[in-house]
């Protein structure tokens, strides 16, 4: 590891942990850690072997949001042409399913990149918020659509507006994550429920992925419509033949991607 190790990537079978790697400034989202994040995310993305990806920081952050530094002495220019929010529509763009791993602050920049996740395991000390409001800016990296997805309007203005933070385990009441768990246990369970995912078919999981975020950008009918084409390509895949005849000849199915 050297100083431009700013992400950190360990491969574990079926599975890929990457790690935010800025621990003195709680992992804040530079312009060089968020495109050594979207290459190498997007280079596991093509990656047959990898069939699931944790997305972590370490036990005191996530990521405590954007680099404020950039942000100070960028113009609204210079950030136009460097597509500075572009990086975080690469992670939305990924087909492998993502999920992050959540302990200690998920703040601004570092909460929206968590939403860019397929679900989030979160550690019982996480905390998570859009503070932007506090040095006189907003929510600029998906914040102000996908938080109100997410927790409702009331709260998600709540937090835009004033600041408010959100304990992990308000955070899983309101539906922003999918698990809380013990503290030491933070890492190890997003670990487990990735292989969990990673055990089933490749095909069928990236279908169920693109029907799901459908729900959220479309109408219900057109919903339905992609999930039922999705559904018919799913049972086309030797997979879905593989994992029925198990099925019936109880045993345990082994699934190939094709």
């Amino acid at each position: 590891m050297n100083s431009e190790d700013l992400v950190l990537t360990e491969r574990d079978g079926a599975i890929a942990v990457v790690r935010l790697n800025r621990p003195r400034q709680l992992n804040a989202l530079s312009g060089p850690l968020m495109d050594q994040l979207t290459a190498t995310l997007e280079a596991l993305d093509v990656d047959d072997e990898i069939r699931c990806i944790v997305l972590a920081g370490n036990e005191r952050a996530f990521a405590a949001g954007a680099d404020i530094s950039e942000l100070a002495e960028g113009t609204p220019i210079s950030m136009y042409e460097s597509r500075r929010i572009d990086r975080w529509d690469a992670v939305s763009a990924l087909r492998t399913p993502i999920l992050a791993a959540v302990s200690g602050y998920c703040l601004g920049g570092g909460c929206e990149l968590a939403m860019l996740c397929d679900l989030i395991v979160a550690s019982e000390t996480a905390s998570f918020g859009q503070p932007e409001i506090n040095v006189g800016v907003f929510p600029g990296a998906g914040g102000t659509q996908r938080l109100p997805r997410a927790v409702g309007k009331a709260v998600a203005m709540d937090m835009i507006l004033t600041g408010r933070m959100l304990s992990a385990e308000e955070a899983l009441a309101l539906r922003l994550v999918a698990r809380v768990v013990m503290k030491e246990a933070w890492l190890d369970e997003a670990k487990r429920v990735a292989r969990e995912i990673a055990a089933k078919s490749p095909i069928a999981i990236r279908l169920a992925k693109e029907a799901v975020d459908a729900a959220f950008e479309s109408p219900l009918s057109v919903g339905l419509e992609l999930e039922r084409r999705a559904f018919y390509l799913a049972r086309a895949s030797d997979d879905a033949t593989e994992g029925l005849t198990a099925f019936v000849e109880k045993r345990r199915p082994e699934f190939r991607g094709r």
